[in-house]
């Protein structure tokens, strides 16, 4: 098949791609570099099957050239990380919005399967855990930049499932939760790369808050497996799937453990989140899927414990 993945430069877009090519498809990728980077597919680039194209899918006409030479489109292209969230909030909204629209809109003209990946943000704070797909949204105050992530990404799911039921086009939404693995960026404020970051340099480990809010961080292998299967149930089409993993940890003991693991002589230090961002930040306590459905449709089930993603990250990151 001939696969077109936008933001194909990035942290799991990458892995899709080698994934893929290492399936014998044929791979097309749009990035704007704005974060996906060129090292990433610096191990594919100039493979026959690849094809890389840098631009934005802001530029309709080249997001339809792409999506007409395509089979099915994976669209991961979308501002991510709290950090870039909170300082680029324009972005945040503009690019996730009017860039998904683009995708849907070329793949509706060209009759094109597509997946999106959506975010465990748009549960914003439900308390009710675990988070079941058809959970209520509980977004905070517009006054808090947080949220316009969450509320792009929710409008992207609510325009997708629009086009599906009027136009029939096949789509489907994953909702990722906390994917972590190698080549993810410290720099977008990613808490697991960004804690062995601070260790390795043996800098304090900066806890947001008492620490003692939880995550539950899944394997990028183990997204890219549900990814690959769920695309050939024809049943997934026009439906919303949870992709995460149900072990929990808090904040606080995901900092100690990776102290632990380097063997750093690194501190906790818990700050106010509000120091580093001024205004507009605000924090959920919880956050864990139901995987249920997608267990149910594809078998799902994660190979990697907490540990063992955190022992492959502090190796990648200590080369």
């Amino acid at each position: 098949m001939k696969f077109l993945i936008t933001g194909g430069c990035g942290f799991i877009g990458s892995h899709l791609a080698e994934r893929l090519l290492a399936d014998n498809h044929e791979v097309s990728v749009i990035d704007d570099l704005s974060t996906g980077n060129l090292e990433n597919v610096s191990g594919i680039h100039g493979k026959k099957n690849f094809h890389l194209v840098v631009d934005t899918v802001m530029n309709e006409v080249m997001v339809s050239e792409l999506v007409e030479e395509s089979d099915f489109v994976f669209h991961l292209a979308a501002v991510v990380g709290v950090k870039r969230v909170m300082e680029n909030p324009v972005d945040s909204v503009v690019i996730n919005v009017e860039g998904t629209y683009n995708v849907l809109k070329s793949c509706a003209r060209f009759k094109r399967k597509i997946l999106i990946a959506s975010t465990s943000e748009v549960y914003g704070k439900n308390e009710r855990i675990p988070f079941g797909e058809d959970a209520d949204i509980i977004i905070g105050s517009t006054r808090k930049k947080r949220w316009s992530y969450a509320c792009a990404k929710a409008m992207d799911e609510f325009l997708a499932l629009a086009y599906h039921e009027e136009k029939g086009l096949p789509v489907i939404i994953v909702r990722l939760f906390n994917t972590v693995g190698p080549r993810q960026s410290d720099r977008y404020g990613m808490v697991i790369p960004r804690f062995i970051s601070q260790a390795l340099s043996k800098s304090p480990l900066t806890v947001f808050g008492d620490g003692m809010q939880t995550r539950c961080f899944i394997h990028v292998a183990d997204v890219l497996e549900a990814l690959i299967s769920i695309i050939g149930q024809e049943k997934a089409f026009g439906d919303v799937f949870n992709i995460g993993s149900s072990e929990e940890i808090t904040i606080k003991d995901l900092a100690s453990r990776i102290i632990r693991m380097t063997g750093s002589s690194s501190r906790i230090e818990f700050v106010d989140p509000g120091s580093l961002y001024k205004s507009g930040f605000e924090d959920m306590n919880r956050r864990v899927p139901d995987t249920s459905k997608i267990r149910d449709l594809i078998g799902f089930t994660t190979r990697y414990k907490t540990d063992d993603i955190l022992r492959e990250c502090i190796e990648g990151m200590s080369k």
